[in-house]
């Protein structure tokens, strides 16, 4: 795991692009802290700070091949590095390491963008090729790491694994896209390809990126999700178990691919205490499992995790966490951030346990949810499509009024209904409504006027929407909601802040369900067979008996929440009074001081706690514009 950078700009001295590329590794310093590179070239550099996980010894970067033609930095994993080595030696690639790096390296100089489809693992790299004056990077299918670029004036390019480093290198100006800055308070992240940033892009997953000396660039997909349908599906439930359970040991044996110390999240749920199981049924000796434990009985996961723990045998760490470690911490959580995020400390906190109880990688069940028809969209959404066309026939009139009655409702569900009968006409309408953070209408009373116009314009939906529509036709309707919880808010909020908050603690974060051969297997299967009535993730539970403990298959679904409603009252109180002063919100001309001031009044008169996470996602993006960023 490695925070990558790098200046394309032939017209920059060497010295400057090398001061530049310096000053980006420095900033990413938590992502790699136990080795760094820069090579310079043909008016190129690339830089790295790396955290050594494969072969530790000898898996430097930037890595050059042996003619130093091409120049290679890569953040992430390839687990089948071993499958594909041998080919690649016999077409006459003499291996120097025993890392995966230089696999990538040797594959990309042989079969250029082509050999992507075969790579299995989470990445973001980018190769300079000093001959042709051309730069290829790439991120993997999911997004699990990261990648930013800015063009520089006239024909230059800057990149790196955080926005931060971009920032860092002295060529970006970090001024917040006020429509960015609105899709955020939409949807909890800025969807990719934009960023919280003006003139600062977001690879988006799956993508290609291709540019040259001449300042010539390209971005395309080089992954598609795989034909909803195939003959080669299982053909009864029980062959769909077997093979799921099959799957589901090979993508652990993969992701458990590592010289260092391998651990888990483990939270007492389905998702993460299979991942546990299974990482214990494939060989894993001496596990050590971390949790979160929270002061607030209601909401803590300690007793189920702690019961899993025990059921299967690991060493297992607890992390307390109150208000008042979260208000002591905001500064440091605060400077991390790439851009605003309402979610992600529980990730900060799991990770440092993690790093302090001495793994360098940790796995975690992220993607449980969205495979296996863990959330309520996957029963909410076909209702609604269910009653959409007699919604539709009713009088314009009634419709308002009925829309109008809900948005006059407390309750953030009502608002949020109104919003998808008022908006939506179909199936992917109502995915791309799904996510919604604030309704409409309130997202645009919280900005300034002059924002407004450009907002509106875009609408109410997911930017998304044409594109998936498009990929989705043929799909089965709750294929349409997983495809649209994966490409958006698992891509662009849980990946990007488990990303985020695991390299702050300088851990190698691995997501065994989010994986290109597992979901290629899945992904055709009969809809029955992998999303079933008898209950939520009932496919996965099935498939992990007599290995996932009995208590926990039996425990009911239960999402994890940190008591913020109660700690805004309390702990947090005076960084967000802080936060909605005139001071602070005068930092932010692209909102309503006036409108964001009284939202955060509401919430303290308890006119609508249900409504904290809102708030706090609001204050984080406020937070955010006034931070004073750190070297």
């Amino acid at each position: 795991m490695c925070g990558i950078a790098g200046v394309i700009f032939p017209a920059l001295a060497a010295g400057e692009r090398e001061a530049a590329v310096s000053r980006m590794v420095a900033r990413q310093r938590h992502r790699g802290p136990d080795d760094r590179g820069m090579v310079s070239s043909s008016g190129a550099t690339l830089g790295m700070c790396r955290l050594a996980i494969i072969d530790p010894a000898h898996g430097a970067q930037p890595m050059s091949s042996p003619d130093g033609r091409f120049h290679l930095v890569f953040n992430g994993a390839i687990y089948n590095f071993r499958e594909l080595r041998p080919a690649l030696a016999a077409a006459g690639w003499q291996f120097r390491t025993d890392c995966d790096t230089e696999v990538l390296l040797a594959a990309l100089v042989r079969d250029g963008a082509a050999c992507l489809p075969r790579l299995r693992g989470m990445f973001a790299f980018a190769l300079w090729d000093a001959r042709e004056g051309r730069l290829t990077a790439a991120r993997d299918p999911f997004g699990i790491k990261p990648l930013y670029c800015a063009r520089l004036a006239p024909d230059g390019l800057a990149f790196a694994s955080e926005l931060n480093a971009l920032v860092a290198s002295g060529l970006v100006e970090p001024a917040i896209d006020p429509v960015s800055a609105a899709e955020f308070l939409a949807w909890s992240s800025v969807p990719a390809p934009r960023t919280i940033y003006e003139g600062v892009t977001n690879l988006p997953p799956g993508h290609l990126l291709t540019a040259d000396t001449h300042g010539r660039t390209s971005i395309g997909p080089w992954w598609h999700l795989p034909e909803p349908r195939s003959p080669q599906a299982a053909a009864s439930p029980a062959e769909f178990d077997e093979q799921l359970r099959h799957q589901l040991e090979d993508t652990i044996r993969a992701h458990r691919v590592a010289d260092v110390p391998v651990g888990a999240f483990l939270s007492g749920g389905l998702d993460s205490t299979a991942i546990v199981a299974l990482m214990n049924r494939t060989g894993a000796r001496a596990l050590k499992t971390f949790t979160i434990v929270l002061d607030d009985p209601a909401l803590s996961e300690q007793e189920p995790a702690r019961v899993a723990a025990r059921e299967l045998g690991t060493e297992h760490h607890e992390e307390l966490v109150t208000g008042a470690r979260v208000a002591n911490d905001l500064p440091r959580i605060l400077q991390h951030l790439d851009a605003p995020t309402g979610d992600g400390v529980n990730t900060f906190y799991a990770s440092q346990a993690a790093r302090a109880g001495g793994v360098k990688v940790a796995l975690s069940g992220l993607g449980g949810d969205e495979l296996f028809g863990g959330y309520p969209s996957f029963r909410d959404l076909p209702r609604l499509e269910h009653w959409l066309p007699a919604w539709r026939r009713l009088p314009r009139a009634a419709r308002g009024a009925v829309t109008g009655l809900l948005r006059t409702r407390s309750s953030s569900r009502a608002r949020k209904l109104a919003d998808f009968l008022e908006h939506a006409r179909d199936r992917h309408e109502l995915a791309a409504l799904q996510r919604r953070v604030l309704p409409e209408a309130q997202r645009l009373e919280l900005l300034a006027p002059e924002v407004r116009p450009a907002v509106a314009r875009l609408g109410p939906v997911h930017p998304q929407l044409d594109e998936l529509t498009a990929e989705l036709l043929d799909a089965d309707p709750l294929q349409v909601i997983s495809a649209w919880e994966l490409r958006t808010y698992m891509a662009d909020v849980l990946l990007r802040d488990s990303d985020v908050f695991s390299m702050a603690n300088s851990l190698e974060l691995r997501v065994p369900f989010v994986d290109r051969v597992f979901l290629e297997w899945l992904w055709p299967q009969r809809a029955g067979y992998r999303f079933r009535a008898a209950g939520t993730k009932a496919a996965l539970a099935d498939a992990t008996a007599g290995v996932v403990p009995a208590a926990v298959r039996a425990r009911r679904k239960q999402g994890f929440t940190l008591p913020f409603a109660r700690w805004m009252h309390a702990e947090l109180r005076p960084f967000l009074d802080d936060t909605f002063s005139s001071a602070s919100l005068a930092g932010c001309p692209w909102l309503s001081a006036d409108a964001c001031a009284r939202y955060w009044r509401d919430f303290q008169d308890g006119r609508d706690d249900r409504r904290w996470s809102r708030v706090w996602a609001l204050a984080m993006l406020v937070a955010f514009a006034n931070r004073r960023p750190t070297a």
